[in-house]
Parts: C-alpha cells; structure tokens; sequence
C-alpha cells in the first residue's frame, strides 16, 4: 500500500510529531511505501518530495498588511498547498492519506484535493482543534468548554490565542469556515482517537460516534532499557506551564511531611522562573532544566516514579509510555485520558486535578511502599506496555482502519 501522510511540520518538533514520524517508520517496516507532504522548514527531515512543499509562514509577528493578509488566506485555506500536493499526487500516487496536524498550515485545502483525487483519508486527532479553536480547552488557566454547540465567536470574546482579538479570530473564522464548510466532516472518512476520552469529548460536541475509531499510542520498548529497582528521587518532565500542574506539585511536595526523597523538576517554559521563587524555601526541590537524549533517559531510568500532574485535558501523553516502559510508575491527574492509561495501585497513584492536598497524599502514600512493592508496580506499568501499546498490536489497528476507510473509495458520505 502506498500512503501519504500529512502534517504542518516535518521534523521532530513535539509528541504529535513523533507519533506521526514513528508511524510512517512502521509502516514503511511491514513493506508499504510511504511519503510526506508538508510546509518547508530549516529543521524538516529531507524528503523525496519535498522540492513541492510550499514555503512556511511568519506568524509570531502579525502586522496589518497585505502580507498580512495573505498569510492569513493561507493560514484557513491554501492554495499554495493545493498545487504542491497535486503534484505529489501525480508522482506519488498514494492509495490512502493519512493527516495529522493539518490545520493553521496544511489547511483543509489539502483534503479537498485529496477528496477530489478519490483517495480516502483517515485523520489522527492529536488534540480539540476541530471543536475548540484554541485546541486546548482552556481560558485564562481553567477549563473551558465556551464555544460548545459551535459558538466559536466565544473564543475572539475571551481572546484565546494569545491573549489577542485579531489572532483570535482568525482562529475563530477558521473554524467557522471549516465547520459550516464540512471540510473535515465531508472529506475524513474516519477520525484516530488515542484516548477514549477525545472521542467522547468529540461525540459530546455532535462528532459521529461510528466515525472515531479509538486507538492507543504505541512504543517500541525494546528501545527503553527498565530499571525496576527504585531511584531515589520523584521526577517531573515536561513544559513548565500552568496547565501542566507544576505549581500544584510543588506546593503539594512542599506541604509533605517527613518525605526524604527530593523532588527534581526536568523542563523549561515560562513558570520557571516562579516556580523557582516559590521552590527555594524547600532545599528537596532541584530545577534541572530541559533534558534530552542519554541524560534524560538516565534520569527516568534512577527515579522513583514519574508525576504528571496536568490540569487541561492531556490526550493521550507519550511521557506515561516512556515513564512505564522505563519500568516507572506514574502518578497522575484524573483529567483528559490519564486515568485511562494509569491503574490506580497497580502502576501508579491517580489524584483529583490542581488539587495540592490530594497530590500530597498520593505521594506520601507512594512514600511510605517499600521497595518491593515499588519495584512490583514498576514492572506492572512495563507489562501493560508491552500488551496494550505494542507495535504489532498499533500496526494491526491502523491497517483495519486503512482497510475499511477504503471500502469506500467510490463515494463520500457527507454526514450533517
């Protein structure tokens, strides 16, 4: 089978990233030929059809132009998008495409191509940007659910990208335009959700239940050497923001008792700074920074166990993965689909959402385990991996999907 897939970016930039290069990796592993099609980028991986890709946009210093505006045309709806991927089309012949992050960039022009082609699609959802303009769910550090029932005005009222009116509704338009156009709903022939809880989420806000198939993330842990003797420390990782919880865990660590093991935060973002203020109080708390390759893989590797304390509502995160096939339990917040993913007792402690007292039992119950029970929980959270997120078991959904997305490549059913 030959498949084309589809992102905004192509190199490794973040989770959805890897999810979408790991992807093409297995299938090209089971003998399918695969290509990309993208925007150009300084960082992308080399392509063979990359010399089709349309240049990449400036959107970090919006102006009022006639630059401007063009960069906003392309932001909704590409044509520059249009006549590169024709001519990959033409060339590469694909049998199914497959987007991911296509939005803001790649835009629905491309599936509107692709529709016209007759080649079927199936879309990853890596987050809520077809229901939330924003993606994520959030205003002002909470929760927010406003533009439900396609009021996405609500998202220009509470400025939610960026804390601007004029980027917020550009976002805002977009969807409108995509929405009232059916461009996702006419053109996807089924939506890959990794977590139960975004496909419900979709379904509450009026998606079609038979049109999202759930299927996990996977990871190849043959890559991840366990250690399931317990470290010595408790381990943060990830983009220090408030959505991420990192307040809520240093207040909950700071209000322990008697707990010996320190508290190392990994990342950077923009509380670091505060947190760092808040932190300096409590000597058990280290601020280590952003780490990557063999030193954040050993830090993973000596920890006691991993805490992803989110407060938005995380997908799907790849950082619990790696955390268990390190052979690390995690403890985690009862949002997005965390829960789905964390056993409560058996691979790890679940705790109420930005709730520091919560938090704080959680890791003082962790704290008073001895290690045998530690190391037990630790091999339980390696062993669910192994049967649940495999590479085999990923392949074989992905290739079902494939299959039945293909059953109707004669004609689209535009579903209201």
């Amino acid at each position: 089978m030959k498949i084309l897939f589809l992102n905004n970016f192509s190199y490794l930039r973040g989770g959805s990233e890897r999810v979408f290069f790991e992807e093409m990796d297995l299938l090209r592993s089971h003998g399918h030929s695969v290509a990309i099609f993208s925007r150009t980028n300084p960082n992308n991986v080399q392509s063979e059809y990359d010399r089709y890709f349309p240049p990449d946009m400036e959107t970090e210093k919006p102006t009022i132009s006639l630059k401007a505006f063009r960069i906003v045309k392309e932001l909704i709806y590409s044509g520059e998008i249009k006549q590169g991927l024709k001519k990959v089309i033409d060339e590469f012949k694909p049998d199914m495409a497959h987007a991911h992050n296509v939005y803001g960039r790649v835009t629905t022009s491309a599936l509107d191509v692709l529709a016209g082609k007759g080649i079927p699609v199936v879309m990853t959802l890596h987050d809520y940007k077809l229901v939330c303009p924003s993606y994520r769910f959030m205003y002002d550090d909470r929760i927010c659910e406003d533009c439900k029932g396609g009021r996405f005005f609500m998202a220009v009222r509470n400025r939610c990208h960026k804390g601007s009116v004029a980027a917020s509704a550009v976002y805002a338009f977009e969807s409108y335009f995509n929405e009232w156009l059916k461009k996702y709903r006419k053109n996807v022939r089924f939506f890959i959700s990794p977590s139960h809880f975004l496909k419900d989420k979709f379904v509450e806000f009026g998606w079609p239940k038979e049109r999202i198939k759930y299927m996990s993330n996977f990871i190849n842990v043959s890559e991840f050497s366990a250690e399931y003797a317990p470290g010595d420390y408790i381990l943060f990782l990830g983009r220090l923001s408030k959505e991420k919880g990192v307040g809520t865990l240093v207040n909950a660590f700071m209000a322990t008792e008697g707990l010996k093991m320190p508290l190392v935060i990994a990342g950077d973002g923009p509380s670091r700074t505060f947190l760092e203020e808040v932190a300096s109080a409590d000597k058990r708390i280290r601020f280590v920074g952003h780490l990557s390759g063999e030193t954040l893989a050993r830090t993973t590797q000596k920890a006691a166990v991993v805490v992803v304390p989110s407060e938005w509502y995380e997908n799907a995160p790849m950082s619990i993965l790696e955390a268990f096939s390190y052979g690390k339990p995690v403890i985690g917040a009862t949002i997005g689909g965390i829960p789905e993913m964390i056993e409560h007792g058996v691979n790890g402690f679940l705790f109420n959402p930005g709730d520091a007292n919560s938090l704080k039992r959680a890791l003082e119950q962790f704290a008073a385990l001895d290690a045998a029970r530690i190391e037990a929980m630790g091999r339980a959270a390696r062993g669910k991996v192994e049967r649940y997120h495999s590479p085999d078991l990923h392949y074989q959904e992905l290739i079902d999907v494939y299959r039945e997305a293909s059953l109707g490549k004669n004609g689209i059913q535009t579903v209201g």
